[in-house]
């Protein structure tokens, strides 16, 4: 502000406000916007579901759920969570270690392929699988005759959630690790700590939280995964179809009621996630403040 400004009169110097002070009716409009968008596109579709889950009852929606097909899908998508999720937090910790404790060429185009998956298509990604083990492979051509199949099966499954969720986990311990630095796994080894002591007593706790954070997207990905899964697994009903594969061929079959149970019970298990990870944002800020880059 120049002096001639300074020494103006109250009355007619320039009035300044800051940049979040807006009038009452914008604050209002731009709320009223947020809300009926989310209300719209996210609580409208949700009750919508639960609705249609609900409409012969209670007692018919539990009982499609206790259908052998559908419980062999509830099976098969608990299990295939349960292998992909830890299979990802152990490469995305190996791949968040490389990158922020080492120094060394290519390390850009390492991250790079890290992030690959948010690019490219499930779709695109299941293809590949099946070029790749598919029968008429020499590779999955070997591995059907020796009793191994990979595509139609489950190990397909499998690999197709690990490629689609594997950013998650690591893309939220790298910033982290990052801003940690590598002073106190120095002063760990120069103590006379080993590496895996320094990494169980230093470096773990030290993202802990990170690693829940990453855990919880990447679980909540993995249940609800459908293009990727849909090419590999055949979609062969109770024994490669999970809960997004039969909801789908529940609702082409007309099965309103199955369908949408199906889909109620797979939003829970995500609301369930949501609800954690929202409790660990609430409880655990300051550790969770430096990996919000996605």
């Amino acid at each position: 502000m120049s002096d001639a400004t300074l020494h103006r009169p109250a009355a007619t110097r320039p009035s300044f406000r800051r940049p979040t002070d807006e009038a009452p009716a914008l604050r209002a409009a731009l709320i009223l916007v947020a809300v009926g968008g989310l209300a719209l596109l996210v609580a409208a579709p949700l009750a919508a579901v639960f609705a249609e889950a609900l409409a012969q009852g209670w007692a018919a929606s539990i009982a499609s759920l206790g259908n052998p097909d559908a419980r062999s899908a509830i099976r098969l998508t608990l299990l295939i969570t349960g292998i992909a999720v830890p299979l990802n937090a152990a490469f995305g910790i190996a791949a968040a270690w490389l990158i922020t404790k080492f120094d060394f060429r290519g390390k850009a185009f390492l991250i790079t392929l890290i992030d690959l998956p948010f690019s490219v298509s499930p779709v695109v990604a299941g293809l590949c699988i099946v070029l790749l083990f598919g029968a008429n492979s020499a590779l999955g051509g070997w591995l059907v005759a020796h009793g191994l199949p990979v595509v139609f099966a489950i190990p397909g499954i499998v690999l197709a959630t690990v490629f689609v969720t594997f950013p998650f986990v690591a893309r939220e311990l790298i910033p982290v690790m990052i801003e940690q630095g590598r002073a106190e796994e120095e002063a760990a080894l120069t103590l006379g700590a080993s590496g895996w002591r320094t990494f169980r007593t230093v470096t773990l706790p030290n993202i802990r939280w990170a690693l829940l954070y990453g855990t919880l997207l990447c679980t909540a990905r993995a249940m609800g995964e459908f293009g990727a899964v849909a090419v590999v697994s055949g979609k062969i009903r109770g024994q490669t179809a999970t809960m997004p594969i039969t909801i789908e061929m529940l609702y082409n079959e007309y099965l309103s009621v199955a369908a949408f149970s199906m889909a109620a019970l797979l939003c829970g298990l995500a609301l369930i996630t949501l609800t954690l990870k929202t409790v660990l944002e609430l409880r655990h800020a300051d550790s969770l403040s430096a990996n919000r880059r996605h």
